[in-house]
């Protein structure tokens, strides 16, 4: 018996509609799309008008050639009937016991330097207590669960008064939110973005003048509010290229690291004085 379910759907969920518009977001034409997966421009086209209904295996070599995330894959499979291919459990799932271990290794071993992973829309989901301390005194409300990062770090309760090069910074971020925003088609990315670019933005900063020694990344400047130091990072993004899980793949890790020999220093001793943690 065939796997296909034929349902009756609205016709933004048809699995026509979903290869579309992922088709569209990547910029390929049917005949493109059809090249690079090996079929005929005929049989796509008729996939997405719904005069044919795919197999399986087709539609995993489309979002293969697609380029497709994991959640939208099952999004896909779903759309034309099948179950779907790649298991997603929330992070604090039993099932995902020594997913966690493994993270909170990764966060813990980075100390004393802050660490954190966040899911697909900037969602906390695991800080390591460097990352903690440098939230000491931020509103209470602005760290009430669930916490999106990006909006800490621009909200003026967050972090942005205390971040020295915000102008800099607050551009860095959009930046990347705008490139993952149009890569997933993630609705709530977008709305995301729309909030944060409508907070308070300060006049552009001439980085160059400003700094004796250019860096080669773009830098997290934060002052410490109860002392006079101003910490320098750079940070790093890990993501899990090879999971199998969405919850995994989603999952980013990001490290910071210190920029300056000040930075470290400062950050070294306080470990070594015994800091209240």
């Amino acid at each position: 018996m065939s796997q296909y379910i034929q349902r009756s759907r609205p016709s933004d969920t048809t699995v026509g509609h979903v290869l579309r518009e992922w088709r569209e977001r990547r910029r390929l034409s049917q005949m493109n799309l059809a090249l690079d997966a090996g079929i005929s421009t005929r049989h796509l086209s008729f996939v997405e008008s719904g005069r044919s209904s795919p197999s399986r295996d087709l539609l995993t070599r489309l979002a293969e050639t697609l380029a497709m995330p994991l959640r939208a894959q099952n999004r896909l499979m779903l759309s034309a009937g099948y179950a779907p291919i790649y298991a997603d459990h929330d992070f604090d799932a039993a099932e995902m016991a020594h997913v966690r271990t493994t993270v909170e290794a990764v966060l813990e071993a980075q100390m004393p330097f802050p660490a954190l992973a966040v899911d697909s829309r900037w969602t906390l989901v695991r800080a390591n207590q460097a990352t903690m301390d440098l939230l000491t005194g931020i509103d209470v409300e602005m760290l009430s669960p669930p916490l999106n990062v990006l909006r800490l770090s621009l909200h003026p309760q967050g972090l942005a008064s205390r971040i020295v090069n915000f102008a800099e910074w607050r551009h860095h971020l959009l930046d990347r939110l705008q490139v993952q925003m149009t890569s997933s088609g993630d609705s709530v990315l977008v709305d995301l973005h729309k909030e944060l670019a409508s907070y308070p933005s300060p006049p552009p900063q001439k980085i160059e003048e400003e700094r004796s020694h250019p860096l080669l990344a773009v830098p997290l400047e934060l002052r410490v509010p109860d002392r006079d130091v101003v910490l320098r990072f750079i940070s790093t993004t890990t993501m899990f290229s090879t999971a199998t899980s969405v919850t995994l793949s989603e999952l980013a890790l990001e490290c910071f690291y210190p920029a300056d020999a000040d930075t470290r220093a400062a950050l070294l001793q306080q470990e070594i004085n015994g800091a209240p943690r």
